[in-house]
């Protein structure tokens, strides 16, 4: 199995790392605050909107089972790339959307599906793509937090998460 990471910033983190993990080939998913400029945040500091991070999931996979490309993809279809700082109803710098890559090796992947989502839209994409320059993982309380409370809120639709498990499924 060869292993990957990226991190992944689709809005409130909940919903993101849901749908994420029902993509066949994820192996973890973790939520946390990534590419901020103060150390090991709160959720609570986070949220002030005042630490720089975006509420972001740390996603492990296994790369012979799921590419990057495809992953990216699905990425994409869980938010609106034309969004800045707000997606459902949740705005605020914490919820932007962002690509944050740990290999350079992983960009150009990136950048051809941007690229290619971006020709979909009449406006520019407000997705950030850049390097992980820092994560810390959130509370325990958020971690998997739509499985220990299915009825918890959550801006993505139930569709897309059934979508995200059919997806790739052997």
């Amino acid at each position: 199995m060869k292993t990957k990471e990226i991190y992944l910033a689709g809005g409130c983190f909940w919903g993101t790392e849901h749908f994420i993990k029902q993509i066949e080939g994820v192996i973890s998913t973790e939520t946390g605050f990534a590419n901020g400029h103060v150390e090991n945040p709160s959720y609570k500091l986070v949220y002030t909107d005042t630490t720089g991070h975006a509420e972001t999931v740390k996603v492990v996979y296994d790369a012979d089972r799921l590419s990057l490309e495809f992953l990216i993809q699905l990425y994409f279809k869980a938010i609106d790339p034309t969004s800045l700082n707000k997606q459902g109803e949740d705005e605020g710098t914490r919820y932007r959307t962002g690509i944050y890559y740990v290999t350079d090796e992983d960009l150009p992947v990136i950048m051809k599906v941007f690229n290619e989502i971006a020709l979909q839209y009449d406006q520019p994409l407000a997705v950030e793509v850049l390097p992980l320059k820092n994560y810390y993982p959130a509370e325990e309380y958020h971690q998997d937090y739509l499985d220990k409370n299915p009825n918890g809120y959550c801006h993505l639709s139930p569709a897309l998460f059934e979508m995200a498990r059919k997806a790739n499924a052997k």
